[in-house]
């Protein structure tokens, strides 16, 4: 895939020609020096961005064309999304966050709300669940966000920096807990990531540089 974006009359070709393949059920890091494009990738992996040239493959079907209506569907029901700022909703609880998007994939709240305790149990939030974001730590909070991006069982986990508002203890502590949940539930993982320490615990890695991944 291709993207270019343009800065006034500069033009700044950000991912040039990359090409790759995630193996199901595998986890990989994406590294890179910061500006080099891992977040454009994974919001074109994510269906969030439209690449400007090539194909995006979901299990063997390819979703490069597909339109608006179906791509939100697809996001909801195929991908899930950590972001390194967990964008929870600050007036629901760490309950209601997780059984969101169960309710928005048509469940009933009772369904939503039975799914999202079970992540959260484990995820290790048995005891926090019905407290809002701002009663919760940054780690705690990391671990909601992850909790709410595994709930609708998605095909293709991504994650963008999703430990790097954290100090290193609760980094390691909050991605241990992350690997051994998409171990667990068999997922394809791609995790952008400037912790090489962190890097290392994956199955693979995937480096972004020069607008090409190597």
């Amino acid at each position: 895939v291709t993207r270019t974006f343009f800065q006034g009359q500069k033009k700044l070709e950000v991912l040039k020609g990359v090409t790759f393949k995630l193996e199901a059920g595998k986890t990989a890091a994406l590294v890179g020096p910061s500006g080099s494009g891992k977040t454009t990738l994974l919001h074109i992996c994510g269906l969030l961005e439209a690449p400007d040239s090539g194909v995006l493959k979901i299990e063997g079907h390819d979703l490069s064309k597909v339109s608006d209506t179906h791509r939100t569907l697809l996001r909801n029901q195929k991908i899930g999304f950590v972001f390194q700022f967990h964008h929870l909703l600050p007036e629901f609880t760490a309950l209601e966050n997780v059984a969101m998007p169960v309710m928005i994939a048509g469940k009933s709240k009772k369904a939503a709300e039975e799914k999202a305790a079970i992540l959260l149990k484990k995820v290790g939030l048995k005891d926090r669940m019905a407290h809002r974001p701002a009663q919760l730590s940054g780690g705690e909070q990391q671990r909601v966000a992850i909790a709410r991006a595994l709930v609708n069982d998605p095909t293709l986990l991504l994650a963008d920096e999703p430990t790097g508002n954290l100090d290193p203890a609760t980094a390691a502590r909050v991605f241990d807990v992350f690997k051994s949940l998409v171990k667990d539930l068999s997922m394809t993982a791609l995790i952008a990531t400037h912790d090489q320490t962190l890097a290392k615990k994956l199955d693979g890695k995937l480096k972004l540089d020069g607008g090409q991944v190597h």
